[in-house]
């Protein structure tokens, strides 16, 4: 087994305990052996990074192994590179794939790498199987082997070259937002980058629309703050008031390298993931005339669901993984797919995440209903039975992890919960689904962590079962 493998964000690691040069040159070998063996070594790759420590420099570590198997290497250079741009990129250029060297919404002491596929998608488990055996046959004394052409030479041989392709995916978002509404509302947001890679891209595509931008925590501070670079109601206090402070109509918040989105309202509200894909999905259908499914993973609010099915429509359930709501986005021509955490997609644009198209179709659609965001979310659900989210996350001992899945996964034990149990699915973690409601506990596949997320009706229902599955398992 390699001693490098993917999770549901591509691969991340500790800085300079797993995320070393040696891994990266590792990772990139693989890939560029499979690209040898498929026969798409001549359409070359593209790589981009965000801020993080060492991704600028990681990118030129697997630039040089890409070069040294004679694979045509891009690498862009841009001040701010939003993953996105990088995935729009890939899909732009035609080229079979792409890397980002960032570890999206970890903390500051992580940093990893993503890898996409043709067309701008994230690399399934196929891609990333395959890459994992790869790495496991060059582990050993045949890394020394690994060839590589150092970073002068090759950009000076051409081997390498350094690209610029933020214009082409700024005007590919401008193109799909109807900039004209944007510019007849006279809005004014609030933008917090969490000192990640949005700011120039939706500053420009805002400003372009005669926005009032205002801009916070947007210096290059490579510790974040000293917080988490994940949009959360607990990480954007600051924002929550300068909003409110200001009276500006939106606050926009994306992660650190800009795939995942939060969202202040006009009164200061923070809004969940969960309420952005139902406003989103609602304002597609209802305004905008689109018509088809939705893809939600397991994690994710049923409201989608009732909001389908108010429209004629169907909700598509997955694994936790973007790479598995890509797929089904594809599959069944949807037009909207996300996550609860923060990432979603829109018929259309890339296959994967965009923190910065959702927050430009955000604006647009305050533009257009012509209503405050709090109003619009208030007309939305007051149509629906209500649901209530609750979501813990509990560090473990490592030790306790194969004890905590045979439980789950193995001996498939469940607590006596208070709700009447309906029926269980293990597809991705232990699912729980109640008469008017769901659980469900999982490992995270980014973290060292167990997630359990529960919806009800009332809140207090819902920590209520978060609180017996805890107990349960000893957390």
């Amino acid at each position: 087994m390699a001693r490098i493998s993917f999770g549901t964000g591509g691969w991340r690691a500790i800085i300079g305990d797993e995320f070393i040069r040696a891994n990266v040159r590792l990772l990139a070998a693989a890939l560029a052996e499979r690209m040898r063996d498929e026969g798409t070594a001549g359409e070359g790759i593209v790589i981009g990074y965000d801020r993080r420590f060492l991704s600028d420099v990681a990118a030129e570590w697997a630039a040089e192994v890409f070069a040294g198997y004679d694979i045509p290497t891009r690498v862009i250079r841009v001040a701010q590179a939003p993953t996105p741009l990088i995935m729009w990129t890939v899909k732009d250029l035609d080229l079979p794939y792409g890397m980002a060297i960032t570890a999206s919404h970890n903390p500051a002491l992580y940093n990893g790498i993503k890898v996409f596929t043709r067309g701008g998608k994230d690399a399934d488990e196929d891609v990333t199987g395959d890459v994992e055996r790869r790495m496991g046959l060059l582990e050993g004394p045949t890394e020394d082997e690994i060839p590589s052409v150092p970073y002068a030479r090759a950009l000076s041989t051409g081997a390498i070259e350094e690209i610029n392709t933020f214009n082409g995916y700024i005007d590919s978002i401008i193109a799909q937002v109807d900039m004209e509404a944007i510019r007849s509302a006279g809005l004014k947001v609030a933008l917090d980058p969490m000192f990640g890679v949005s700011k120039t891209s939706l500053q420009t595509i805002l400003m372009t629309a005669r926005v009032d931008v205002e801009v916070i925590n947007d210096r290059h501070d490579t510790l974040f703050g000293g917080r988490l670079p994940s949009p959360t109601t607990h990480t954007l206090q600051a924002l929550k008031r300068y909003v409110v402070e200001n009276g500006c109509d939106l606050g926009i918040a994306t992660d650190g390298d800009a795939d995942r989105i939060g969202i202040i309202d006009d009164l200061g509200n923070f809004l969940h993931p969960n309420q952005l894909l139902v406003i989103l999905y609602w304002y597609l259908l209802q305004y905008k005339g689109w018509t088809g499914p939705v893809v939600r993973n397991v994690a994710t609010t049923s409201l989608l669901d009732d909001l389908a099915a108010r429209f004629g429509e169907q909700a598509y359930e997955v694994p936790v993984g973007f790479k598995w709501i890509s797929g089904k986005m594809l599959e069944t021509d949807a037009i909207i797919g996300g996550e609860s955490s923060g990432g979603l997609t829109v018929r259309g644009h890339i296959a994967g995440k965009d923190g910065i198209y959702a927050a430009a179709l955000l604006v647009e659609m305050i533009a257009v209903v012509g209503k405050p965001m709090s109003q619009i979310y208030a007309e939305i659900t007051g149509q629906f039975d209500p649901h209530y989210m609750a979501e813990t996350d509990f560090a473990f001992d490592p030790e306790r992890k194969p004890e905590i899945l045979d439980t789950l996964m193995v001996r498939r034990e469940l607590p006596a919960f208070s709700e009447p149990v309906v029926r269980t699915s293990y597809e991705d973690g232990c699912k729980v689904y109640f008469a008017d409601g769901w659980i469900i506990a999982r490992f995270s596949g980014t973290e060292p962590l167990l997630r359990i997320f529960c919806e009800l009706p009332t809140q207090e229902r819902a920590e209520r079962c978060c609180d017996e599955f805890r107990a349960f398992l000893g957390l």
